[in-house]
């Protein structure tokens, strides 16, 4: 089905608004119905801040370099952005209200968005790009195990090197246009895709997706928990290299 075809309908319309409610205005609630409480922290000396959890697409490596992509079509986006410019507001006013934007990760909710997974893979890339040497060899092994005998984790880099490459892919890459409609060659390309990976699997209930997702959350919590205590903006993104740049430094120290 065409996503723009859903926006367009009154359905579509109430969906957005909810998704606004559930995002930006929830977190603008939460500024203006806590200033008493931070004026009061404030004066005694304390310090307040505000954290969100966004996505506003990723850097992933592709092609050799860190590289920008998304999820298509992500709805929810309109209201992520609009998340942002409530912590800039609140940030521009004294407020310190910060929306890290995290890598695509695999969750019950998330589940429903089939491709959403795909733009994981590249984060073993990373783990190895950035010097994570023996443990980042341990993470390729964790995974190799996953998959059928027969199947690769070479052949899987493969696959999604190829998906991330072909044409219809780099389209959707427009980082100004985002969220962008979906299109049908898209939806082809990108279920597909996550169809084949699914069954290169021992078991369609352990996957690769599973185990790169629990390393994400492992390093995103840390980042944005200090982070949080002096932030430097009211928009930053943790892309794959900073990921992977946390949990080497967690894991091989």
């Amino acid at each position: 089905m065409s996503s723009r075809a859903l926006l367009d309908s009154d359905l579509g319309k109430l969906i957005l608004m909810n998704f606004d409610e559930v995002t930006a205005n929830t977190f603008q609630y939460l500024i203006e119905g806590s200033a008493a409480i931070r004026a009061r922290v404030e004066k005694a000396g304390g310090q307040v801040r505000y954290t969100a959890y966004g996505y506003h697409g990723t850097e992933v490596l592709i092609n050799g370099g860190y590289e920008w992509q998304t999820y298509t079509n992500y709805t929810q986006g309109y209201a992520k952005m609009r998340l942002e410019r409530v912590a800039e507001s609140a940030w521009a006013a004294g407020i310190k209200a910060t929306v890290y934007n995290c890598p695509e990760i695999r969750t019950n909710s998330s589940d429903i968005f089939v491709g959403v997974e795909l733009s994981l893979f590249p984060l073993l890339k990373a783990l190895k790009r950035e010097n994570g040497g023996a443990w980042a060899e341990s993470q390729w092994q964790v995974c190799s195990a996953l998959l059928q005998e027969g199947s690769t984790l070479e052949g899987l880099l493969q696959k999604i090197n190829a998906y991330n490459a072909s044409e219809v892919m780099k389209g959707f890459r427009n980082f100004e246009a985002w969220p962008m409609d979906n299109s049908r060659e898209l939806a082809d390309l990108m279920i597909g895709t996550s169809d084949e990976i699914t069954q290169m699997h021992k078991d369609r209930k352990a996957l690769v997706t599973d185990f790169l997702s629990a390393l994400v959350l492992e390093g995103t919590g840390p980042l944005m928990f200090y982070e949080t205590s002096d932030p430097a903006a009211p928009v930053i993104w943790l892309n794959h290299d900073i990921i992977a740049k946390q949990l080497i430094e967690r894991h091989c120290k």
